[in-house]
């Protein structure tokens, strides 16, 4: 099979360069100062045991490339650009083209499906950061991440098969789940946090004083209750986390920054949109589906959207004011 990555940041680059060092047809697909950088000098990546330099083939859109039935996409942007690129995909490509979503939510399945005969869920769980054209730091060892993955809404065929061996392969552990979305419903309780990190910064989130500590369950609270209603079934936090434990820690990179989840990058990086409405917002919908109140996820996915909009930088929101906006959300 080729694979081509469609959004080659930190965990698409981290993908498609292990692949290829694996020995596997791979294209990788960027834009701007990132694709001019590896288009000129390949990507860097750099690893806890060592970086290297790897040669890779990168285009900047779909219609650099010509399709055949050995291609399997792997879409690594964010939630907020998976549209986009289906659109460019389809017609491209056609509907028929096997597309698997390598990406944090659990929505983007539903949209690969409603357009595309193929649709697969990953599970990613990988600590990289890309803060640099041309460079990624992929900080897990001695596996660089955990892809499990599956067919969409559930099963397991020979694309998944071959895609997790040729991932095994390459350096991650990466099991062929028939319900993999039950994983990824797990995994998104864990990102809920993700814009918290952005707004208030990631010493605040580490260090998870009192009143952290607090917003976060109560965010986590408020999923549980919506996946209850709903009827969605969804891995404990605990499972994914000793998945986690039994494939990576994560190490130190000398002269790089390990940087916190894919919003505070995002954030870092002063792009113009960021994915909370397919985390937060995506518990926001279900309670509206289901009549369950979400004002701690509803005040995150405002706060976050106002200080994108203003320009805010990282760290600049005290957690004092993501928590009044909840209050006032929950007294309607």
């Amino acid at each position: 099979m080729r694979y081509i990555i469609y959004g080659a940041g930190g965990i698409g680059g981290g993908i498609g360069a292990l692949l290829q060092l694996a020995g596997c047809d791979v294209v990788l697909i960027a834009r701007g100062a990132h694709l001019d950088a590896m288009q000129q000098d390949g990507l860097l990546v750099r690893r806890p045991s060592g970086e290297q330099r790897v040669a890779v083939t990168a285009v900047g859109h779909p219609s650099e490339l010509t399709f055949g039935d050995e291609d399997v996409v792997i879409l690594t942007m964010k939630g907020q650009d998976t549209a986009g690129a289906l659109d460019d995909l389809e017609r491209c490509a056609g509907p028929e083209l096997p597309i698997v979503c390598g990406q944090n939510g659990v929505g983007n399945e539903r949209s690969v499906a409603r357009r595309f005969l193929n649709a697969y869920g990953m599970l990613v769980v990988m600590p990289a950061t890309f803060l640099v054209a041309g460079e990624i730091a992929l900080f897990g060892e001695p596996r660089a991440g955990l892809l499990d993955s599956g067919r969409f809404p559930r099963g397991v065929d020979e694309t998944v098969t071959q895609l997790c061996a040729d991932l095994s392969r390459a350096g991650f552990n990466a099991q062929a789940d028939a319900d993999v979305m039950r994983l990824k419903h797990g995994k998104l309780l864990d990102n809920l946090g993700n814009a918290v990190g952005a707004l208030c910064g990631e010493t605040a989130l580490r260090s998870a004083g009192d009143e952290v500590r607090a917003f976060m369950r109560r965010m986590c609270e408020e999923a549980i209750a919506c996946y209850s209603a709903a009827q969605i079934d969804y891995a404990p936090r605990a499972e994914v986390g000793e998945r986690r434990a039994a494939t990576f820690s994560s190490g130190e990179i000398p002269g790089v920054e390990r940087g916190g989840s894919s919003t505070w990058q995002s954030f870092r990086r002063g792009v113009p949109a960021i994915e909370t409405d397919w985390l937060n917002g995506e518990i926001v919908l279900l309670g509206l589906e289901h009549d369950v109140p979400t004002p701690a996820n509803r005040a995150l996915q405002l706060m976050a959207k106002r200080a994108l909009s203003s320009g805010l930088s990282v760290g600049s929101v005290p957690i004092g004011d993501i928590v009044a906006l909840e209050e006032q959300l929950a007294a309607g």
